[in-house]
């Protein structure tokens, strides 16, 4: 009994030390390739660079289109919440799938967004299908 209540709290501890990585990459990726146009609260620029607060695109079940954006960018006008933003995202083909992961975690769980884990194996699935 005493055994299993420890791998229990061990695996807790592990579990708890893994998220707090995970934001802690995914902060660093936010604040080093993201920040520029999509700003320190993700508000982005009005009619240039796409809201990242709030957005329902971000926070919404296409994680695919997300992290296709992220990896290989996007250069064509976006409709999102009844505005568009026009200008171009440049691609991020240098970002590890678990760097990917972890910056989708932050910006959809950071402000007011509150949104789903994305897993590293969702992130090698959906590149595998490109």
């Amino acid at each position: 009994m005493r055994k299993k209540l420890v791998v229990c709290l061990l695996l807790l501890v592990g579990v708890h030390f893994a998220q707090a990585q995970n934001g802690i990459i995914g902060e660093k990726v936010y604040k080093t390739k993201c920040l520029v146009c999509h700003q320190a609260d993700g508000g982005g620029v009005p009619n240039l660079n796409a809201p990242l607060d709030g957005a329902t695109n971000v926070v919404g079940n296409d994680i695919a289109r997300l992290v296709k954006i992220i990896r290989y960018g996007y250069n064509e006008r976006v409709a999102l919440d009844g505005y568009y933003y026009s200008n171009a995202m440049t691609p991020n083909p240098a970002l590890t799938t678990t760097e990917i992961a972890a910056v989708l975690n932050y910006i959809r769980n950071s402000w007011s967004n509150k949104a789903p884990s994305v897993t590293i194996a969702q992130v090698q699935k959906l590149l595998k299908k490109k």
